[in-house]
């Protein structure tokens, strides 16, 4: 599977769970970790972790075995590794206070215009 692929599948798990503000950020040019950082919030604790288990779900189901998982015990923000894709699900009080998008350099007119498609790079200036 490609990187494209496990974003784009990392993307409908988290919108089949009704993940909000799912954001796509393509970081190859910036880190050789990952391909893409896909960044969600859930509604509650476990919305988050119910989130996280239909990514690595679905990403098993698709032959990718993850990476690992961080964070599920206090869930408010779960990392989950597919390795070319690296899924952050956050609540909203964690998502504001670590403002992984700034860390990142994706500003708010980028955010609004992020469709979250492969060939998107909402890093891009």
């Amino acid at each position: 599977m490609t990187p494209a692929e496990l974003q784009q599948l990392s993307i409908a798990a988290l919108e089949d769970l009704k993940g909000v503000d799912v954001l796509s950020i393509d970081v190859s040019d910036r880190t050789t970790v990952t391909d893409w950082m896909v960044v969600a919030t859930g509604t509650s604790q476990r919305h988050v972790k119910s989130l996280a288990n239909e990514v690595s779900e679905k990403a098993k189901a698709a032959g990718v075995r993850p990476l690992g998982v961080e964070g599920d015990g206090d869930a408010d923000w779960v990392l989950v590794d597919l390795g070319d894709v690296i899924v952050h699900i956050m609540t909203r009080e964690s998502r504001d206070f670590y403002s992984l998008e700034k860390l990142w350099s994706v500003t708010a007119a980028e955010r609004e215009n992020d469709d979250t498609t492969p060939t998107d790079d909402a890093a891009a200036n």
